[in-house]
């Protein structure tokens, strides 16, 4: 789950954030995944032939479609996995902080379920 808004207004800011000062971007997700203006190759193609399904989610959408359960709990952004009807955590956002290339993402998430 992206640690973003996806409201429009929203994603225009952290666009322009991105562009003007991505040190301070908020969401290591996204930084890790995409570029200024699209989803890096690696990342795609990576995501495109696993045989894993990724859903990608800003964190408002996730939360207001698990009412049920507080998911609040979770520092976004965070990789889940999912398992029935429950989410457990694959990679935390403090993990995510420490991984500073698409290719290190990748390489912890293939073994990470494996």
């Amino acid at each position: 789950m992206y640690n973003a808004d996806a409201k429009i207004w929203n994603k225009s800011i952290d666009f322009a954030h991105k562009i003007i000062s991505p040190s301070t971007y908020s969401c290591d997700l996204c930084a890790l995944t995409h570029g200024s203006f699209s989803e890096k190759k690696t990342w795609k193609e990576f995501r495109e032939t696993t045989l894993h399904e990724f859903l990608f989610q800003y964190k408002n959408e996730f939360l207001e479609k698990h009412k049920e359960v507080d998911y609040t709990k979770f520092q976004f952004p965070v990789i889940l996995e999912q398992k029935k009807q429950d989410f457990f955590v694959l990679i935390d956002s403090e993990e995510l902080t420490l991984i500073n290339t698409v290719e290190n993402l990748i390489e912890k998430l293939k073994q990470k379920l494996s």
